[in-house]
């Protein structure tokens, strides 16, 4: 980037100078504009010299830490911005980012490239309807770097809090490939249907979530609160009766957490450290990326939508005109499990030294052998037009497992939270129970 020297002045009628580095002039002086400073002459500095280039993570300077302690002189007064202007722009600015911002954001691109309007035009068209006033900044800096010559991706690996992981390698590869367009399609697609995914599991859990909570707290209260009422009043009218044996080793239980709380607390802490600690070590992220792929109920569904990722990816790039190797060298970065990296790192070794790059997948164990069998179909043949065939086969099966997982995350759900409520009822509606009923008074009065 090319560096200027500006002079400005400010709504407040202050004339600031600074030194900074950006695009273009023209980028330079909207951006002032944008930010209250209009500008009074703008000097490129020539190449060279002793000055040592920072590299920033955002293509666009930071206006308000460059007003800071500046050389100012004052010019006039101007009308500040009033109380309820502050008060909307404070509110722009805390408003987050949502994932639908996310998903409105990728449809439009994605429908502006199939209009055939280029990355410039596409992102100022987008930015000129964006509400969202943080968001908007965000594709600002990314116009800024596409405008300077930079690929969309790179900008976008400085905001990894805002853009998905997996959604930033998609537009990646698609920008190396040439494929862009392609590429946004893929990540609406993923976009909806992690949405899609979300909803489901939600509406199934949260429900019972909260079911299961309440009964926590009511089975913990009940324990505190009632059980030493209703004992209290076993013992006043002198009843031989007791509590169920459930119901008292409960109770003991509970007001010995009370009593020595910091005990469990730090054996839980410990456990979490532990296993934190082990998880960031190379080998404990293996197994635990290991662990995601053969976990019960989940496993199943997210190899196959790591794996679906992977397959569409390389066809993208087979289809581009680049060979096995180089596209799996480029597709393994929509991938961010250790266990698919290293299979991937396999079968690219295996290509140099001339044997089958599918075996890996095979070995693993965790492939199917319809989809392996595919593949190697497809290398005896087109492998381009097999791998079409694979991403539908491979979508049906997502979607068989997913009906699976809808059917079987209830039942599961529902046992757990019937245990729970059996022991509720044992430790303590029995004993309310027993009071309502008067048994008690029976063995008081002999």
């Amino acid at each position: 980037m090319a560096t200027y020297t500006y002079k400005a002045i400010t709504k407040r009628g202050l004339v600031v100078r600074n030194r900074v580095e950006v695009p273009t002039k023209q980028f330079l002086i909207r951006s002032l504009k944008e930010n209250d400073l209009l500008p009074i002459s703008v000097v490129k500095i020539p190449y060279g010299g002793s000055k040592k280039r920072v590299k920033q993570k955002k293509n666009i300077s930071n206006l308000d830490e460059m007003m800071k302690n500046l050389n100012t002189t004052k010019v006039q007064n101007k009308e500040e911005p009033t109380t309820a202007q502050r008060v909307k722009m404070y509110f722009a600015r805390q408003r987050k980012i949502t994932p639908r911002d996310i998903v409105v954001f990728t449809q439009n691109f994605y429908l502006l490239k199939k209009a055939n309007f280029n990355n410039i035009h596409a992102l100022r068209t987008i930015i000129d309807s964006t509400e969202n006033f943080i968001f908007r900044e965000i594709l600002e800096d990314i116009l800024a770097g596409v405008e300077a010559g930079e690929n969309m991706y790179t900008t976008m690996e400085y905001y990894s809090d805002v853009f998905p992981y997996i959604y930033i390698n998609m537009i990646k590869v698609g920008e190396l490939s040439g494929s862009l367009t392609n590429s946004f399609e893929q990540a609406v697609r993923y976009l909806d249907e992690t949405n899609a995914l979300n909803k489901k599991i939600r509406s199934i859990l949260v429900p019972n979530l909260i079911q299961f909570v309440l009964l926590l707290v009511m089975l913990f209260v009940g324990t505190l609160v009632a059980i030493p009422a209703i004992q209290n009043v076993y013992e006043e009218l002198g009843s031989k009766d007791t509590l169920p044996a459930v119901t008292l080793w409960f109770q003991k239980f509970l007001n010995g957490l009370v009593e020595y709380w910091y005990i469990p607390t730090l054996i839980v802490l410990g456990i979490i450290a532990a296993i934190v600690f082990y998880v960031h070590t190379p080998k404990g992220k293996y197994n635990f990326h290991y662990f995601k792929y053969k976990a019960p109920v989940f496993g199943e569904l997210i190899f196959a939508l790591d794996f679906s990722r992977l397959i569409r990816a390389m066809l993208l790039n087979l289809q581009n005109g680049m060979r096995i190797q180089e596209a799996l060298e480029v597709s393994k970065n929509v991938i961010k499990n250790y266990v698919m990296l290293s299979m991937i790192e396999t079968s690219i070794n295996n290509i140099l030294v001339g044997t089958s790059w599918i075996e890996p997948f095979e070995k693993s164990g965790l492939a199917k052998p319809m989809q392996t069998e595919m593949l190697k179909i497809g290398m005896q043949t087109d492998l381009a037009e097999m791998m079409e065939k694979l991403v539908e086969y491979m979508q049906i099966d997502i979607d068989d497992i997913m009906t699976k997982i809808m059917k079987a995350l209830p039942q599961i759900v529902y046992a757990i939270v019937g245990v729970v409520l059996i022991f509720f009822v044992l430790v303590v509606l029995v004993p309310c129970v027993q009071v309502y009923m008067s048994n008690f008074l029976f063995s008081a009065y002999l």
